[in-house]
């Protein structure tokens, strides 16, 4: 977060605010501890230990400026004879493949055993094969060398040093001689130990190199580029994306030197990224033991390696790329087979019937039942909408208030998460999802409404699982708080695949992990021209972050959608991977009163229906590879510097380029990477690389761009996704005819099939 976090006695003032760590690590009453040097290392089994030096801060005055400094400090513990002075303390490097390393500093000389508690974050135990990597030792110091990368360990200062395959250097740990006066003093590489608990934190801190970009973090709507922010990885609702807060923080970020990190924690973790001083990345991480998996490559390289560690979705089910139409709230079955009956009616391609807050007795209140008093016949109307093309998808969340019928039972079987008394830190009972007896209890609740013929659950909230608490596996919030998502998320998708045997949630919170069950969407988006800008860099991070789905409220959520507005950002919400109309109403385009908009409404939905065969075989290949469907252009063309500048177009998928229009205007200003031409999919105009300002004369009030020489297959649009004809794919080639061959995943194939042309 970038900015003051406003605090009381060093505590956040409000619940929801995010944890800002670096404020440990500039506190008088800790003791600091300073890697220094190499004491051991065992090339064969990549152990070693490291010596830290330690220190305190002292305030120092210099005229009419006050600071302070870290100083040499001579331990005081009783018995002197028991405490080391300067601990020395193991670390380890495992090569996990030719591109990743994995690197563990510990703070105590107690180390977890790797198989202590199951990884919620990892997609299973890391399978290492270090075939690829040669150790060598030269002296003190140590290197680790494969085709990608290399890591020096240095003996004297400590230090770790990544270079890539060729030998050049990306970054370093900063030591102490990397400050180049008294004046300015970057604190290097340590961890403290917390003068009011004794616990220990640590912070590795990486330089930056002169115009380095770092991207990731999850999903923020700041600046791609996050040098020069500081970021607290600390899963919040921040009531709207537009902050630095974030529904879905992701504790992994890349370089456009060539490298990445994972920091395999759950504690919150603040990464300060240039905002204090501009060539260090400090990562202030709440845990205290750094376990870190590092790779090496372009963006396409450790995006691939990163969610072949911490997971790729399996392929969401056909009809949830379709249309979702929705608001908050449709509260009776009279309205949403109304909903059905006029999206038929007005030929507008649907595939999902939402009913968020309002399906059961009193809103908000989730009791997993349809209120009999509004819903004559849930099963039939599910039923009946179903043969029409339509799944029904419904909200609820994980918290319960006093009130809900529930409460009670959760309490007295303990199902619910509790604080260090045994009772309830809330006045709401969370659900505990260490506990399998929760996870059991809830999955029942959803596995009637699957069986039922539901089609997805909504997996609102999940943001405020208490930090002041005791898991039933025996953790606190501090570790539990991040990946309480995660755990959500899984309890959820298993059961919709136990049932229905499909992988498909609709969920807003998220850590890594949660990327393995889609999908996600971008939360509480404003209705405003600003909020439509947040969304798309938001959704864009989050694809950097390893998240192949994504979607959002199309029109924002907050108020009614101007129709002006409405208009703009409909193609940039048929072109992302799952399109939901959804927020304050109207959403439903006839009630703008207006036949030409429900015209142009429709137009938009045909469009991706038509695009349905590139759409879903973009889809599978992400599943594949890990990288996202709602695309930063740097992903694509990493070797044009332009594209790694452009935060405000996207690709949708590897061939099709969008530029959104922010601002009620004829025309934009487009940045085209590459080396070929792109051709306007709506009028046919050719444009050659370079910066363009392109008008948006199509039907639809969007610039979408086809790269020169591409072959996308399309179809009749349907009224649903069962309905598409897929026998009949008219292959389009855009520009020059040079591809011989298309490619092609359809329902029922298992994988993508070239075809010639």
């Amino acid at each position: 977060m970038s900015g003051e976090t406003k605090t009381n006695a060093g505590s956040a003032y409000l619940l929801s605010q995010t944890k800002d760590m670096s404020r440990d690590f500039s506190d008088l009453s800790n003791t600091y501890f300073f890697a220094d040097s190499l004491v051991s290392f065992n090339t064969a089994d990549g152990t070693g230990v490291v010596e830290w030096k330690r220190q305190q801060l002292m305030p120092r005055q210099a005229f009419n400026a006050n600071t302070y400094l870290h100083q040499p400090l001579k331990s005081l513990d009783f018995p002197d004879t028991a405490y080391p002075q300067d601990p020395q303390l193991k670390f380890t490097v495992v090569p996990v493949n030719d591109r990743t390393l994995r690197i563990r500093v510990y703070t105590s000389p107690v180390t977890p055993k790797e198989n202590d508690y199951e990884s919620v974050m990892l997609a299973g135990q890391p399978q290492y094969d270090g075939s690829a990597w040669t150790v060598s030792r030269d002296g003190d110091d140590i290197y680790y060398k494969s085709p990608y990368g290399e890591l020096e360990i240095e003996g004297y200062p400590w230090r770790l040093i990544l270079r890539d395959g060729s030998g050049k250097e990306l970054t370093h740990t900063r030591v102490w001689s990397d400050n180049d006066s008294t004046q300015v003093k970057v604190a290097p590489f340590s961890f403290i130990k917390r003068g009011s608990d004794n616990s220990r934190s640590i912070n590795p801190v990486w330089s930056l190199a002169p115009g380095e970009r770092v991207y990731g973090f999850g999903e923020s709507a700041t600046p791609l580029n996050k040098t020069g922010q500081q970021l607290n990885l600390f899963v919040t609702d921040p009531q709207g994306p537009e902050t630095p807060d974030m529904y879905k923080p992701v504790p992994f970020f890349f370089s456009d030197r060539g490298y990445g990190m994972f920091m395999h924690t759950s504690a919150p973790v603040t990464a300060d990224v240039g905002r204090s001083y501009i060539g260090a990345n400090k990562l202030f991480m709440a845990d205290e033991m750094m376990d870190l998996f590092v790779f090496f490559g372009s963006p396409k390289d450790i995006l691939g390696a990163y969610t072949a560690l911490s997971g790729r979705p399996e392929m969401p089910p056909l009809w949830s790329f379709g249309t979702w139409m929705s608001r908050i709230s449709y509260f009776t079955e009279d309205e949403g087979r109304e909903v059905a009956r006029k999206l038929r009616a007005n030929k507008i391609p649907s595939d999902v019937i939402h009913f968020d807050t309002g399906w059961f007795d009193v809103d908000w209140q989730c009791d997993y039942e349809f209120s009999p008093e509004r819903f004559r016949n849930p099963a039939k109307m599910i039923s009946d909408l179903k043969k029409d093309g339509f799944h029904i998808s419904l909200w609820q969340l994980p918290y319960f208030v006093p009130g809900n019928k529930y409460f009670p039972e959760l309490v007295e079987k303990g199902l619910a998460v509790k604080n260090g008394n045994g009772t309830l830190p809330y006045e709401d009972a969370v659900l505990d999802f260490t506990n399998p007896a929760t996870v059991e209890w809830y999955q029942d609740k959803l596995g009637k409404l699957l069986a039922m013929g539901v089609g997805a659950i909504k997996v609102d909230f999940g943001e405020a699982a208490p930090i002041e608490a005791v898991y039933n596996n025996g953790r606190t919030g501090w570790y539990e708080h991040n990946i309480y998502p995660v755990r959500y998320n899984k309890a959820v998708a298993d059961v919709t695949r136990k049932v229905n045997g499909e992988n498909i949630i609709w969920a807003r919170s998220a850590w890594s992990g949660s990327q393995r069950y889609p999908l996600h969407w971008g939360g509480d988006a404003a209705s405003t021209d600003t909020g439509m800008e947040g969304t798309v860099r938001s959704g864009l991070s989050l694809g950097l972050s390893g998240f192949s789905f994504w979607s959002h409220d199309i029109g924002g959520f907050v108020t009614s959608t101007p129709e002006e507005l409405y208009r703009r950002w409909l193609p940039m919400g048929f072109l992302t991977s799952h399109s939901r109309a959804h927020g304050a109403p109207p959403t439903e385009p006839w009630l703008y009163d207006n036949k030409e908009f429900t015209d142009y409404f429709r137009k938009c939905a045909e469009l991706k229906y038509s695009l349905m065969p590139y759409i879903y075989t973009e889809a599978k290949e992400c599943t594949e590879t890990g990288l996202p469907m709602f695309r930063a252009l740097l992903v694509e063309f990493p070797d044009d510097r332009g594209a790694w500048s452009v935060e405000d177009q996207y690709m949708f998928g590897s061939q099709i380029m969008v530029a959104p229009l922010f601002e009620n205007v004829g025309s934009r200003d487009v940045y085209l990477p590459g080396g070929n031409n792109w051709i306007d999919y709506q009028t046919g105009k050719s444009y050659a690389p370079g910066w363009h300002d392109i008008k948006a004369d199509g039907e639809l009030r969007c610039i979408i761009l086809v790269r020169d020489g591409a072959v996308i297959p399309h179809v009749a649009p349907a009224q649903s996704t069962d309905r598409i004809d897929w026998d009949n794919i008219e292959w389009k080639q855009y520009g020059t005819p040079s591809v011989k061959k298309g490619k092609i995943f359809k329902p029922g194939m298992s994988e993508i099939s070239i075809v010639d042309l």
